[in-house]
């Protein structure tokens, strides 16, 4: 049947429309958490990019086929800000992190997998700050390796690639949310306000035995309620607990699933996995994250310091 130009012209319109919007669309955000099994499922994937966080000599020997190295104490994830040199902060210059972002073959649609070390919750909390810095630049098609890459090297079978990749750099915007990026004034009038503080540093700095070297007073903020990092992952591991037993710890720490929340440690490392259970396995969108923590609150007397024990 011969087709009318009318309908040739709605057809074509229609599928330029559709094209239009396919671009226009936001990308879908990804699951927080994969495992091994959907790695190896996806690995020969187009449009995954997974950033392994070993030191480059451990990289070069083997790593997840097709992963890109990057350094998160020197790449630029974190920095020093200049005027007061308060460390590991989010950096001043977003558009330059976008461009390190970039290099390292990433765009807008592309779906980064986080693989950070994976044999501590330390360890995991290198991949929840590069996922939270992902969130506040605009990337929500982002998830994280459970265990790292102790889990992948677990299984003998799983493949292991020697040498780095050739890596096609690309364009990488950004599109800050603004809202999740929390300063010392925000915790202030949030304190002010009655708005739940969550302490994501282990007990012994919690209650003021032990603290940060560039801390300048032992405790926590007042009134902040303590939920260890290290609850978080089966046995302090690298292997992030059930959405049942994180709810339950949260009971156990006095720490609601729901409403505001700020979680905080001493550089917004531990609290970025505290974060990352909230907000992203628990679903608490209102949780956000304080990145200068304690050692900004207290370099630069932010407010009052409760130290729960004193040692004569």
């Amino acid at each position: 049947m011969k087709m009318s130009s009318t309908t040739r012209w709605g057809t074509w319109t229609g599928a330029v429309l559709f094209a239009l919007l396919a671009v226009a669309r936001p990308a879908i955000a990804a699951d927080p958490l994969v495992n091994v099994d959907w790695v190896k499922a996806n690995l020969d994937k187009p449009g995954i990019v997974y950033i392994d966080f070993a030191p480059p000599a451990d990289y070069l020997r083997g790593h997840i086929p097709g992963a890109v190295n990057s350094n998160y104490g020197k790449d630029g994830w974190r920095e020093e800000r200049a005027n007061d040199k308060v460390p590991d902060m989010l950096p001043a210059k977003l558009d330059a992190l976008g461009e390190m972002i970039g290099k390292l073959g990433i765009d807008n649609s592309t779906h980064v997998v986080l693989v950070p070390a994976g044999a501590s919750s330390t360890d995991m909390g290198v991949g929840t700050r590069v996922y939270w810095t992902f969130k506040v630049l605009g990337h929500d098609k982002v998830s994280l390796l459970d265990g790292g890459m102790a889990a992948w090297t677990k299984d003998k079978k799983n493949p292991l690639q020697a040498g780095a990749p050739k890596v096609e750099p690309k364009t990488f915007k950004i599109a800050v949310r603004k809202e999740m990026i929390v300063t010392m004034d925000d915790v202030k009038k949030a304190k002010a306000a009655g708005v739940l503080l969550v302490d994501n540093r282990p007990e012994d700095q919690y209650v003021g035995i032990n603290r940060h070297p560039k801390a300048t007073e032992s405790g926590t903020i007042e009134g902040a309620k303590n939920l260890p990092n290290g609850w978080i992952t089966v046995n302090g591991g690298g292997e992030f607990r059930s959405k049942a037993q994180i709810e339950q710890l949260h009971k156990v720490a006095n720490v609601p699933t729901s409403g505001e929340q700020i979680n905080f440690c001493n550089t917004g490392h531990w609290a970025s996995v505290g974060w990352f259970a909230s907000s992203e396995l628990l679903g608490n969108k209102k949780a956000r994250m304080y990145d200068g923590s304690m050692v900004e609150w207290t370099m630069l007397k932010g407010g009052s310091v409760e130290q729960k024990v004193k040692l004569q």
